[in-house]
This record gives C-alpha cells, structure tokens and sequence, in this order.
C-alpha cells in the first residue's frame, strides 16, 4: 500500500471517528446532567433554612471523578442551562423558583459553584495517582467550593451576619457532604479497579 493509499485511508477512518466521538461524548453530558437532575429531586427541606438537603453535591463529585475536566464542566453548564430553560431540573422546596430565577435565589450559589468544582475535582484527581485517597482529597476540595460559593452567595443576598449565614449554608450540611465525599470517592476508586482488571484481562 502506497503511503497516499495509506493517508487517504486514516483520513477516512478520522472523518468517521470524529462524528461518533462528537456523538459519545454528547451522550455522556446529557446522561451526566439528567443524573444530577434526579439526585436533586432527592431533597429534603430543612425548615431553618432555605436550603434543602439533597444529593446534588454528591452528583457533581462523581462527575468530578469520573470524567474529565472537559465533560464534567460540560455536564454542570448543560444542567444549568436546562434549569434555566424552565425544566424540572432543580431541587424541589420553599426556595425553589421556576427557570432562570431559580438561578438568583438563595441557592444560586451551590448551583454556579457547581461546573468549577466539577473541574476542580477531575483536575486534581487526573494529576494524582488516582485510588481511594486522591479521589477523597479531590472531591473534599469540590465539596468545599461549593459550600464556599454557596455561603457567599447567601450572605450577599441576605446581608445576614456571618453567623447566621455559617448555620444556614455550611454547618448543617457538614456532616452529608462528608458521607458524599466518602460515597463518591468510593465509587470512583472501585470503577477504577474495575476498569484497570477488565485492561488486564
């Protein structure tokens, strides 16, 4: 075979894969969105706050985890925008509000945070050695954003004291997220020993 026989035919298998790799990864992002959409229906309202209790955040760092920097940011934005689009994406609750409102109220914070902890989490997770405790320090950075953005978020809206804003944002939900952190970090080592023994077989 000639070496123009030869290029012509990679460009041909490249003009296929390039469609197909396009199509895999829009799969990826829409089942990657729908996944926190149902976790976020997950929810249970908390009456001293305005920010219920649901298992997003647990979404967002297994997407952390499992994708990479450019599909888990992906994900998030897509989410975000089919919330903003008015579908049923978002949590259930008093401080729920139909489409892009929802994106102003006092939870806006968490669901803004959540494509950058995404990134966050799947860079530092892909530039460790990956395992159990990579995963655990990468989704803790993740959760810690979001608590973070969110906290600010609220207490820019509320003008609260900082107190005030730390009961109702951060403290309550200390103790979920670390079970999160911990479920997600679980998960993820356990797809990546599985993976590296079907590699093996």
């Amino acid at each position: 075979m000639s070496s123009e026989t030869r290029m012509q035919a990679s460009s041909a298998v490249l003009s296929t894969a390039q469609p197909l790799a396009w199509l895999r990864n829009a799969g990826i992002v829409l089942c990657a969105s729908a996944f926190v959409a149902v976790c976020a229906h997950i929810a249970l309202p908390l009456y001293f706050t305005p920010v219920p209790l649901t298992l997003q955040p647990f979404a967002v760092l297994l997407i952390g985890l499992l994708l990479s920097p450019r599909l888990a940011s992906a994900s998030l934005v897509a989410y975000l925008a089919e919330g903003a689009l008015g579908l049923p994406v978002f949590a259930p609750g008093p401080a729920s509000a139909p489409g892009l409102a929802h994106l102003f109220g006092p939870t806006a914070g968490y669901l803004l945070a959540y494509p950058f902890a995404a990134v966050l989490i799947s860079l530092l997770y892909r530039r460790s050695r990956r395992g159990f405790v990579p995963a655990l320090a990468a989704a803790s950075a993740g959760s810690l954003l979001i608590l973070s953005v969110g906290a600010l978020w609220l207490a820019i809206l509320t003008h609260a004291a900082a107190s005030i804003v730390l009961m109702e944002s951060v403290i309550p939900f200390l103790p979920g997220d670390a079970l999160k952190v911990i479920a997600a970090a679980t998960l993820a080592a356990g797809w990546l020993r599985l993976r590296r023994h079907s590699d093996t077989v």
